[in-house]
Parts: C-alpha cells; sequence; structure tokens
C-alpha cells in the first residue's frame, strides 16, 4: 500500500489538531448547527460534554492500542484479536456507513450550491457532481493523507474566518442576543431527546465509535509522530471544537432573531442559507459569499477525506493489503460515491437523508461492540460466527427502536441506541465464547 493512503507517524501533532477541528465539521454541520436552535437551543452542548469524555477514551484506551499495534487500518486489530472474518465484518461496517455518510454530506452541499448558483446557470444537478467527484478523485490520487491533512487545516481556518465574520455582521444588526434561545441543560424529561444523560452517553459513544473507531478520522491521529503527540492533539482538538460549535450556535441565536425580525419564515437546514442569500443585510454580497465558501471548504474536503479512507479501508481489510488494486478501488469508490449521489437527488426525501444518518448508529455499534468485548474480555470467540452476531444486534436494536413508545410508555430512543447496539454485540460474542469452550472441552 503506497504510504500517501496512510498515516506515517510524521506529522506535527498541532497540525493534525488543527486539521481534525476541520475533519469533524461538514457541511451538515454548517448549516444544521445553528438551524437547531430554534427547537433546543445550547442543548447540543450537552453532547459536547460527552464527546469530551469519549476523546478521553481515544486517546488513553484506543490509540496507546493502534501505536502498540502499529496497525495501517484500525481494524487489523479485530484480525489480530478474533480472525480474519471479525476483521472483515468490522471494515465492511465501516465500508457501508462511510459510503453512504459521506454521499449524503456530498449530496447535501451539491444541492445547495445547485440551488444557489449552478441551477440558475442552467448546470444540471448531475453535471455539479461529477465535477465535484472529478475534483475529490484528482486531489486526493495523488496526495493521499497527507493532501487530506493540508486541506483540513485549510477548511478549519476558513470556516473560523466564515463564522467569525458572519457572527459579526449579522450580530451587529441584531444587537443583544435572545437569551431564551440559549437553553444548555435538559434534566426534566427522561423520554425527551434532549434530556441530559442521554446527550451526554450519546456524544460519548458517537465519539468514540465514529472517531475512534473509525478509519477515516483515525487516520490523521496516527499520522502524528508517537502516541505522546497523538494524546496531545486528541485533547486540544476537542476543545478546540468545542469553541467552534459554540460560535456556530451563537450563530444560529442571531439568525433566528434576525429571521424573525425580517419575516423569514426558513427554519432548520434552511435558516442560514435563507438569511445569508436574503439579501436583507447591508454587507450581503459578502455574508453570500462566505456563506458560499465555508459550506464548499465543510463540506468539499470531508469527501475527500472519506475516499481516501474507505481506499485504505477496502485495500487492506477486504482485498488483504493487495497494492495493484489500489489505484482501481480509488476510481471505483469515487464511482460509487457519485451514484450514491445521484440516488440520493431521484428520492428527492429528507427521510432518506435521516435514514442515512441513523443508520450510523446501527453499522458503528457492532464495531464498539466488537472492540469493547475485545479490550474488556480475554476470552475467545468462534470467528466464523461473528458475522451474524454482528448482524443480529442491529435487528434487535430496529425492533425495540420501532416498538419502544408502545413498550416502554412512550420512551423515544435517541443516540443511546448506539451503545445498546454494542452491548447487544457484546452479548452475542459472549455466547459465541462460551460455545467456543464448550466445542473445545468436548475435545
Amino acid at each position: 500500500m503506497p504510504k500517501d493512503f496512510y498515516a506515517t507517524r510524521s506529522t506535527a501533532w498541532w497540525k493534525v489538531a488543527i486539521a481534525m477541528i476541520g475533519s469533524c465539521l461538514s457541511g451538515v454541520t454548517y448549516v444544521s448547527v445553528p438551524g437547531m436552535v430554534g427547537s433546543v437551543g445550547f442543548g447540543y452542548l450537552q453532547m459536547c460534554i460527552g464527546f469530551f469524555l469519549g476523546y478521553l477514551v481515544i486517546a488513553f484506551v484506543l490509540s496507546p492500542l493502534y501505536f502498540r499495534l502499529n496497525v495501517v487500518s484500525v481494524y487489523e486489530y479485530l484480525d489480530k484479536r478474533f480472525g480474519v472474518l471479525s476483521h472483515r465484518t468490522g471494515a465492511w461496517f465501516f465500508f457501508v456507513s462511510k459510503l453512504l455518510g459521506a454521499s449524503v454530506r456530498l449530496f447535501l452541499m451539491i444541492a445547495t450550491l445547485q440551488l444557489l448558483l449552478a441551477g440558475p446557470l442552467g448546470i444540471p444537478l448531475w453535471l455539479t457532481a461529477l465535477v465535484v467527484m472529478a475534483l475529490e478523485w484528482l486531489y486526493t490520487v495523488r496526495g493521499g493523507v497527507k493532501a487530506v491533512i493540508g486541506l483540513d487545516i485549510v477548511k478549519t481556518v476558513v470556516m473560523l474566518l466564515s463564522v467569525v465574520l458572519c457572527l459579526a455582521l449579522i450580530g451587529r444588526e441584531v444587537g443583544e442576543p435572545d437569551r431564551g434561545l440559549m437553553r444548555v441543560f435538559y434534566f426534566d424529561d427522561v423520554n425527551h431527546p434532549q434530556f441530559f444523560f442521554k446527550q451526554l452517553l450519546g456524544g460519548l459513544f458517537t465519539v468514540v465509535a465514529c472517531t475512534g473507531l473509525d478509519q477515516d478520522m483515525m487516520q490523521r491521529t496516527l499520522a502524528c509522530r508517537n502516541l505522546r503527540d497523538s494524546q496531545k492533539n486528541l485533547i486540544v482538538s476537542v476543545l478546540l471544537q468545542i469553541v467552534v460549535i459554540a460560535l456556530f450556535l451563537f450563530l444560529g441565536v442571531y439568525l433566528h432573531q434576525f429571521a424573525a425580525t425580517h419575516n423569514i419564515l426558513a427554519t432548520g437546514d434552511g435558516l442560514f442559507p435563507a438569511v445569508a442569500w436574503s439579501g436583507l443585510l447591508p454587507a450581503a454580497p459578502l455574508v453570500a459569499g462566505l456563506f458560499i465558501l465555508g459550506l464548499v471548504m465543510a463540506g468539499f474536503p470531508a469527501g475527500g477525506s472519506a475516499l481516501t479512507a474507505l481506499t485504505t479501508s477496502f485495500t487492506i481489510d477486504i482485498l488483504g493489503g493487495k497494492d495493484r488494486y489500489r489505484k482501481w478501488v480509488h476510481s471505483g469508490m469515487a464511482i460509487l460515491m457519485f451514484g450514491c449521489i445521484l440516488l440520493f437527488y431521484a428520492v428527492n426525501s429528507t427521510s432518506v437523508i435521516d435514514a442515512v444518518y441513523r443508520l450510523a448508529s446501527y453499522t458503528y455499534g457492532p464495531i464498539l461492540g466488537l472492540f469493547a468485548f475485545g479490550l474488556l474480555f480475554k476470552r475467545k470467540v468462534r470467528d466464523r460466527l461473528v458475522p451474524f452476531v454482528c448482524v443480529l444486534a442491529p435487528l434487535l436494536c430496529l425492533l425495540l427502536d420501532l416498538n419502544s413508545e408502545e413498550w416502554f410508555g412512550g420512551y423515544k430512543f435517541s443516540y443511546e441506541i448506539l451503545p445498546l447496539n454494542a452491548v447487544f454485540t457484546m452479548i452475542g460474542l459472549w455466547v459465541d465464547s462460551l460455545s467456543f469452550r464448550a466445542k473445545r472441552m468436548s475435545f
């Protein structure tokens, strides 16, 4: 596998820390975090507390493991611990989740560009998507991980400038922020999706699963020169991420106040684009330009990062590190992402997009369960049964999720479906280990 496509332990930790801020913020974050203020205030900060705890787990549990084993793909641990089928099972769950998640993020960026820029010029969406994916392929086919980290640093700087300038320009028009939109903690209703401990645990397990066990995210940390540098990178980056998220939330307060004053009816994800392109701000062209620049920089590098990670994981984890296929795999991943974007456009339903994000709780849960069982217990399992366990656990979670309100007195699952999925996986692996012992004793 060419070194361009995996971490070479040669990047300064502070560069990786800056890059990780950008890598954790997508085009969806750019428009969704300000938009959610109208419904949940600053409740997202509850998840940020969980994020911090999750990064501690990554820094002091997972990173030492990866550096000690000197892995290229994080899923190589599953091979060393359980066997080749467990290795490939974890890689396939990552593959499905990352492919769909990255594609839908790119689709949302492309759809916004299509609405605001390409559409009025008569350019069809398929051509916009083709140009974007061609650019993604070009900048990653040669640069690999180094190009990803470099562009993530640029992305972080541009997004910060964009949000700070938008804060200043819109805040000057609005004046004093409405404190009624700034509620942080929700302790009063356990059934509410924003209940504090749901958000806290959701943030913790989401970060551990979607960052610590994600090849895309961890290739940055594995680029640090040594374990100590990777730990400094993780702690500094999560603290800076929380500051950036807080800036987006404050921007959300100003956007809601401005919209209410000027009778702009857009809400949620449509709020930021509607205000930026309303033409009602004194510096309207500047705000519109900043919005487009920030949106592109939020979405484009994330697509390239996912493309590189998918190529690395598929080549190493599923094809067994056969480098002669790497270029074909890289091109194939770009084509698959392009196809998914066109599929989302054809369906043209936000319910499909919501389903893709919901899917992450189901696909990362088994990966979390595999790693947790491997680290917490020394028991051996029958490798050939692991794929069945990892498929059964999400199906059980889906059954509970669909019937929770009826079975549990109105209770609605939120992010806690992910750790529950992991627990079911661990229970299945424990049962598997019992059968392994019984089979061994029968001899």
